[in-house]
């Protein structure tokens, strides 16, 4: 028995999904939501709940059901409180702004990182070394939060670098000095 996918959804007020053959919609205050599902895995809408259910005991559908009912669940979650993202910046001259709606990194690079967010996605500043990625799609806020992360990952002997909120670089020690 899968303790996920067992899980009825409940649908908060506000909150209209359809499904339409193996897509689901959600639509809330925080925007839509499309998703594609597999076609194995049964999806139901029943008295404000969505139950997700599976044919068989096989290993694939075993894995689907929770897999399916995680990604509904997401979407309700996503579209009433959004999801967020915290990044921090470490080291000396680097920084960010907002330019408009882009966001201009100083990361030690001869030229600034303008990166502009995909449609859904908010990125703000509240400080020069702290930046907020969010938005209502969890798979979308994320990835952004990795792309720009990637651009300067934290290195592992000053530790200076892109890093999450609460993230925990392991350090390296460094030269010990030459012995003749």
């Amino acid at each position: 028995m899968s303790r996920i996918g067992n899980k009825p959804i409940t649908v908060p007020a506000g909150v209209e999904v359809k499904f339409d053959g193996h897509t689901a919609t959600v639509k809330g205050p925080k925007g839509t939501l499309t998703r594609k599902l597999n076609p194995e895995i049964a999806v139901k809408l029943e008295d404000g709940q969505i139950i997700v259910t599976r044919p068989d005991d096989e290993i694939k559908h075993r894995s689907l059901h929770g897999l399916t009912r995680t990604l509904i669940n997401n979407m309700v979650v996503g579209v009433t409180e959004g999801f967020e993202k915290k990044l921090e910046i470490q080291g000396v001259g680097y920084n960010a702004q907002m330019q408009g709606q882009n966001l201009k990194l100083a990361l030690g690079f001869s030229h600034p990182v303008i990166i502009t967010p995909p449609a859904g996605i908010t990125i703000s500043t509240p400080s020069a070394v702290n930046i907020i990625v969010s938005g209502a799609d969890k798979e979308l806020v994320g990835q952004v939060a990795s792309e720009i992360r990637d651009w300067r990952r934290p290195e592992p002997y000053k530790g200076k670098g892109i890093r999450y909120a609460g993230e925990h670089v392991r350090r390296k020690a460094g030269k010990t000095g030459a012995t003749k």
